[in-house]
């Protein structure tokens, strides 16, 4: 048996939407019941859970946003292993959510959670579609100097996260 691998760019148009991808499993719960964490975890958030069930091989989503909801249910479908959902969402980051998704009883593995450029390293076999791994972002070069270490710093008091 061979495995073939290939590389999944999600779409997120000028990196606007925060993603985070991961695997679950009981699809026809796990989705709306993501969808309700991520609106009782932020108030105002703009979001939705796409997730892929195995039978009847089909990409579920829900949302509160029809141009999230698109994107979020391209990606997915797109990724196409069974149980890997996929949220997109704006007015939060991930580290609002993560904690709340890591918790849900459903959910087996966080991949990703970020805004930056992500390829889904998927693995298909006779059975089916796997993420393998997700590329976050270009590779680093070098190690940051105190000046950007005192402009990540600010950047991070800007978003409200006070570091002493």
């Amino acid at each position: 048996m061979s495995v073939k691998i290939t590389n999944v760019k999600l779409k997120n148009p000028e990196l606007k939407y925060q993603v985070i991808v991961g695997q679950a499993n009981f699809s026809i719960f796990t989705t709306d019941n993501l969808f309700m964490t991520m609106l009782t975890t932020v108030p105002g958030i703009k979001c939705a859970v796409a997730m892929n069930e195995a039978v009847p091989k089909l990409t579920r989503v829900t949302a509160n946003n029809p141009v999230i909801k698109k994107l979020a249910a391209e990606n997915a479908l797109a990724i196409g292993a069974s149980h890997a959902f996929v949220i997109m969402m704006e007015n939060a980051f991930p580290i609002n959510v993560l904690p709340h998704v890591k918790n849900h009883p459903a959910v087996c593995t966080i991949f990703v959670a970020s805004a930056n450029e992500i390829e889904i390293i998927v693995g298909e076999t006779t059975l089916g579609k796997a993420i393998l791994g997700a590329v976050d972002g270009t590779s680093v070069e070098k190690i940051e100097t105190d000046a950007q270490k005192k402009e990540r710093r600010e950047l991070a008091e800007k978003f409200g996260y006070k570091i002493t």
